[in-house]
C-alpha cells in the first residue's frame, strides 16, 4: 500500500523536530549528511514525499490513535542519500495519515 497523497507532513515535525540539533535522539546530523538542512525544509518535505510515493508501507503496530505504517528506503538529498525508516500515523478517527517521524535504518553489511 502506498501512503495517499493527502498525507499530513506538519511543518513543526520537520523544523522543530528533525531539522535542530537535540541533546538526544538528534536527526539532524543524520540528516545533513544528505544536505538537509534547516534553511530549507521543504527539501526534507519533498523527499519524505517522495519516498513514500516510491515505496510500499507496511503496517507497523496500532494503538488507540490508530494505525502505524512503516516506509523503509533511501531518502534522497542534495547531496546524498540515507537509508531511512518513515513512520505514519493513520488516525482511527477520520483515516488521515500523519508524518509521525523518521528514523536511521540499519543496514546490513553484505
Amino acid at each position: 500500500m502506498k501512503i495517499p497523497d493527502d498525507a499530513i507532513i506538519p511543518d513543526e515535525k520537520l523544523i522543530k523536530y528533525l531539522l535542530v540539533p537535540r541533546p538526544w535522539d538528534d536527526k539532524s546530523k543524520y540528516l545533513a549528511q544528505a544536505g538537509f538542512g534547516l534553511g530549507q525544509p521543504e527539501i526534507l518535505r519533498d523527499a519524505i514525499r517522495e519516498l513514500a510515493d516510491r515505496q510500499d508501507a507496511t503496517v507497523d503496530g496500532f494503538n488507540e490513535y490508530g494505525t502505524y505504517w512503516r516506509v523503509e528506503g533511501d531518502l534522497i538529498g542534495p547531496v546524498g542519500s540515507l537509508p531511512v525508516v518513515l513512520i505514519w500515523l493513520q488516525w482511527a478517527i477520520d483515516d488521515m495519515f500523519h508524518f509521525v517521524t523518521l528514523k536511521p535504518r540499519k543496514v546490513l553489511a553484505a
